[in-house]
Formats: structure tokens, sequence, C-alpha cells
């Protein structure tokens, strides 16, 4: 299909509901190829190789508002994309709130963001199995312990993404990424662990070779072997930036807009106020080249933008769409998110805490007695009171030095607390996906174990 032939349609969209009545409209449309090959114990166990298309359609008359979505892009499937928007909308309450935003919030950032690399598309098949197999492979041979395998798999995705409205913006970007898992499991004597490593880029060329992460799976499988449930006490807790990126998400929940008008949120009324520790700062960034939650523009037409979050300690934003921020009469902060269908929600860009000094070695060895997070199980946060509570497991902290592996325990504090005690941030920040925190060290949290 022609470069520009998408766009057109999507602006055809917006054209025609305009026609049909409707006072304001936005169109948002995708295309895409995802592949995803996994193998496990040396064989391809399946592959999946998929293209998708679809547009959505949002209007409004006046203050009321109707959505619909069709994957038919014929000129009848568009006519009834359009009729059952306006339909939707005849039915709807009406909705002070509700509105695009207005023409001078809306744009589009530079237009190279490296989001797309060309040479993702241009693997091949076989390749891509090969890829994992290496990946595994090296798991495997790692050591004698690793005598089983969940599997591994390589999975990419090529696609563009459209926006049109009413008031005159229209946008496009091309995005591409790929990514490598290894999910080994590793026995001795009666003791069964498994545990992953994977790698992530939106080119090729930015993975990681498939032997690092065989290899990286495999030693993380074979620390977690013999585990011990340590007695009930109050230590400080350690999270790897794996198990850190969740404090990072459960904070996204308590700041985003929607949470804070319902007061369900434990930083409601909080802006300006100190929430956290000084060597905390918090920002959403939607701007960095080639990362995962980087775009031109959000999904309103809304240029991406940099917003610090929480600034050494002190709440100095909450993450707005257009719809949150008249709901708290401030302006949207760009983060307005969305599928085909319905109206936007809010979403982050890149969300990362930022990088401190001291490496992880540092953090763990001022440690005399304490506990080292390298996985979390269940969902115990509740984002209106700040209570956590999760299921862990992970290494005990023994003399500042990673001992013994534990497992079977729970970690229990409140988020509140918990912010304003983070007693360090690591200088290992990196990111594998959107949301990206470094090693974080928690000054002390309840451990419960036998």
């Amino acid at each position: 299909m022609a470069e520009n032939h998408l766009l057109e349609v999507a602006q055809d969209i917006v054209k025609r509901a305009l026609g049909a009545g409707a006072t304001d409209a936005e169109c948002t449309l995708s295309e895409g190829d995802e592949f995803s090959a996994n193998v496990r114990m040396r064989e391809l166990e399946n592959l999946k190789e998929a293209g998708a298309r679809g547009a959505g359609l949002r209007i409004l008359i006046g203050r009321k508002t109707g959505a619909s979505y069709t994957s038919d892009f014929s000129s009848e499937g568009i006519e009834r994309l359009v009729k059952s928007a306006i339909e939707l909308a005849d039915i709807t309450t009406e909705d002070p709130h509700a509105g695009l935003p207005e023409t001078d919030e809306l744009g589009s950032i530079a237009d190279d963001l490296g989001l797309y690399s060309p040479d993702v598309e241009q693997l091949e098949t076989g390749f891509k199995i090969d890829t994992a197999k290496r990946a595994e492979e090296a798991a495997l041979s790692a050591d004698p312990r690793i005598f089983n395998s969940e599997g591994a798999s390589f999975d990419s995705h090529v696609g563009r993404h459209l926006f049109a409205n009413s008031r005159g913006f229209a946008g496009e970007y091309r995005s591409s990424y790929c990514s490598l898992a290894a999910v080994p499991v590793a026995r001795e004597g009666e003791s069964m662990e498994r545990d992953y490593w994977y790698t992530m880029s939106r080119r090729f060329a930015g993975l990681e070779p498939p032997e690092q992460v065989g290899r990286i799976a495999a030693q993380r499988a074979l620390r977690r072997l013999n585990p011990v449930k340590v007695p009930t006490q109050k230590v400080p807790v350690v999270f790897e930036p794996r198990t850190a990126r969740t404090l990072l998400d459960n904070l996204f929940e308590a700041v985003q807009g929607m949470a804070i008008y319902r007061h369900e949120s434990f930083l409601a009324g909080k802006l300006g106020e100190q929430v956290a520790s000084g060597n905390v700062t918090v920002i959403d960034d939607a701007t960095l080249p080639g990362l995962f939650g980087t775009s031109p523009f959000d999904d309103e037409g809304v240029p991406s933008r940099r917003t610090v979050v929480i600034d050494r300690g002190v709440l100095k934003s909450y993450l707005l769409n257009t719809y949150a921020g008249r709901k708290l009469g401030m302006k949207t902060t760009g983060n307005a998110s969305r599928g085909l269908t319905g109206n936007a929600g809010i979403g982050h860009g890149n969300l990362f805490l930022e990088a401190g000094v001291q490496t992880p070695e540092q953090i763990i060895g001022g440690i005399p007695n304490g506990f080292y997070v390298t996985e979390l199980m269940g969902f115990g946060v509740n984002i209106v009171t700040g209570d956590y509570s999760r299921g862990a497991a992970g290494l005990w902290i023994r003399n500042g030095e990673l001992a013994f592996a534990v497992s079977e325990v729970t970690i229990a504090g409140n988020l509140k607390k918990m912010l304003k005690n983070i007693e360090a941030a690591g200088s290992d920040l990196e990111f594998r996906g959107a949301v990206a925190a470094p090693t974080l060290k928690i000054g002390e949290m309840t451990v419960g174990g036998r």
C-alpha cells in the first residue's frame, strides 16, 4: 500500500464523519506484521506470523461521544464505521469535559526518533528461529545442572501508526522492535528452579548476543537453587532493576490523572509536597530516541514531551490526557494513550527513575543483613492507601554479599513510606522496555517467612 495512502484514508474517515453530522472527529489507524518463534529443547515448538490492520473512529456531537472500529477499509466498511459512531453518540449522555485538545495544543516533534529500523524487516524466518535456538543452547550447555528448558523465543514487530483529527492534525510514524528471551530450568537434588533473561531493541543490531542471553538466564536459574525460608524480620530490601521497575508501575498508577480526580490514589492532592526521598527523581520522557515509550505525538495528536514527575523527592506533576486535565483544571501533559477504539486513556512514555552514583555491588556491600529481591509474585498493592504486600524470591544479603537463595517469603510495607525510605539508587539504569529503574535500596521493610 502506498506510503501516503493510509494517512489519506484516516483524513477521509474524519471528513466523512463531519459530513454525517459529527462536530469533531479523530481517527487512529494502524497496520503491522508480527512474528513469534518459540523453541523448546532444541526443537521448534510454534511459529506465528500475522499481519493486522484496523481503523478506530471517535466522534463528538457537541459533548456527546461515540466510537467504533473496523478492519474493512472498503467504501462500505468506512460508511458502516461512521454510521455506527454517529448512532452511538446519539444515545450517550453529554459530558462537559469531553472534547478534542485545543488546536494550539496539537503538534508533533522531530521526525527521526529512531523508532524504525529496516534490519528488523529484512530478517529471514530461519535466521530468527536459529537465533532462539542459539540462546537456548547456550543456557542448556552452561552447566550440567541446567537439565530442562521452558524454551527460548524470538519476537519481532514492524508497523505504522497514523492519526488524524478534524482540527487539522495529521501525523504518522513507523516502528519496529525485536526481542529474544530464554527460560532455563536448573536442578540440584530435590531443588528445581527456573529463571529467565531477555533483550529487546528497536533494531536487530541492538540485541545482546544470543549466547549471552542464554548464559545469563542459566546463571540466574542456578543461583536460585536450594532456597530457604528466612524467619520474619525487618531488614533493608534491595530491588534489582527488574523488580524495581514494578515500583514505577505502581507509581504510574498513583500519578495518572484518572486516579487523581477520583481520589483513588495516595498521591491525590500532594503536588508540591515531598513524597519521596531526595534520592528519587522520576521522569516521563517520550522524546528519547530509539526507546520503547517514544513517539512524536500522543494518541490525541499532542506533541510528546519530557515531564518531571518527582524532582528530588518533590511531586511536581501528574500525567494527564486532555480529559483528565479538564477534570482537574489543568492542561494535558501529552500522555493520551489508546488502542484503536474508544476514548483515550492515560499512558506513559519512557518512565524512569534517574540513576544514582553507587554500583549495585557498593549498595549490597554496605548491608550486613538484608534481602535482594529478584522476583515478585501476586498483586498485593493498594494504590488508594499505598499498602504493599507481595510474594518474593531472591537472595539473602549477609555481610555485604549475596549469600544464599530465598523463596516463599512476602515483603510488606506502604508505598508512602517506601518512597521516602529509598536510601540509594544504583548507577545501573538501562531500558528493557518503556519503564526503567536502577537497583533500589529501601531502608527497611518486613520480610515475612517462617
